[in-house]
């Protein structure tokens, strides 16, 4: 289970972040001693941290600094402050990214999704991804149910491991199209949709039907298991 410090001092948010995140499964570490904040990131030794700029004593900035001397633990940024100034001087200060308030939960579980997959990857040496029934080969591209086996595209396959990997969970559209175009190039977001749409045509010549769950206007996901 991953752990997750918060230190933000709105009761109200952090009561709604806790609910969010304990419903996906993470230990949440909120944090009640503004002056202790880094005491309590040396004991509890969080995943990530979710941590607002304004602060009682200290600021975020100052925080993340502070952690920053002495680890690389993932920073997420929370912050009614959305200038273009704080987001340059949070990723100054060593922040790995950020998000304004008042933010979407599904937007913020998926970046936080995201970043603790970048961070924490356990899959590299694994053979085959399984999930509602249908086995993803890494090493030949193909996938296989019932006996039906089809060869995937590079692009298909792309996709497919990388929603398969979190199983259960939405993965962003940002975070795929990062995935399947590493390039500083503009991507349109259609093209993401015409790529997922002909993968869904291809799954369906394999007899997976309804495989890929969209999520309106945050991303998609695939369920763990077939009756979920």
């Amino acid at each position: 289970m991953f752990k997750i410090m918060l230190v933000e001092d709105d009761l109200t948010i952090t009561e709604v972040l806790e609910r969010q995140l304990k419903k996906w499964g993470y230990q949440v570490l909120a944090v009640e001693d503004f002056n202790r904040v880094m005491e309590q990131f040396e004991r509890d030794q969080p995943d990530l941290v979710l941590m607002d700029i304004s602060l009682p004593s200290y600021n975020g900035f100052y925080w993340c600094t502070e952690i920053r001397k002495i680890s690389k633990t993932p920073i997420l940024f929370i912050s009614s402050a959305s200038d273009d100034m704080n987001l340059v001087m949070a990723i100054n200060m060593g922040a790995d990214d950020f998000i304004a308030k008042p933010f979407n939960l599904d937007v913020i579980t998926a970046k936080i999704q995201a970043m603790l997959r970048r961070t924490y990857d356990f899959t590299q040496e694994a053979e085959e991804l399984e999930a509602g029934g249908v086995t993803l080969s890494l090493l030949d591209n193909t996938i296989s149910k019932d006996g039906q086996t089809l060869e995937l595209t590079k692009n298909e396959f792309k996709i497919l491991k990388i929603l398969m990997e979190e199983a259960g969970q939405i993965v962003s559209r940002d975070e795929i199209m990062k995935e399947l175009w590493d390039t500083d190039h503009f991507i349109d977001d259609n093209t993401l949709t015409v790529n997922v749409t002909r993968l869904r045509k291809r799954l369906e010549e394999a007899g997976v039907v309804d495989f890929i769950e969209t999520k309106k206007g945050i991303g998609y996901r695939i369920a763990k298991k077939e009756d979920e």
